[in-house]
């Protein structure tokens, strides 16, 4: 899955809910301009400010913040890494064999 910027997620959060960005803006003190610059990555809010949108949106703050981590996920990338680095090892000491048997003929 891809990681979405913070604009993306409070416009998806924003439409989602049906509101525009006069109406969150209102709701949570600010001007639909901080808004607009929140949703186009060029600021972000301040901390008191995400814990109201979480409420507004009825979700932690993890999860707006992208804090939580699908464990599955997680976890296929580990294991990904894992057999890439066994690979490698492999390769190596396939190369370090081959150059050891060209010594040894000489």
């Amino acid at each position: 899955m891809e990681k979405q910027t913070f604009g993306n997620i409070i416009t998806k959060l924003r439409k989602e809910n049906g509101m525009t960005q006069p109406e969150l803006a209102k709701r949570i003190g600010v001007s639909d301009k901080a808004i607009s610059k929140w949703e186009r990555d060029l600021s972000l809010p301040d901390v008191n400010t995400i814990s109201k949108l979480a409420e507004i949106f009825h979700i932690s703050v993890d999860e707006l913040m992208q804090v939580k981590i699908n464990k599955k996920e997680n976890m296929f990338y580990r294991y990904h890494e894992l057999i890439d680095i066994i690979l490698k090892g492999i390769a190596l000491a396939m190369g370090i064999g081959v150059v050891v048997l060209a010594l040894i003929n000489c």
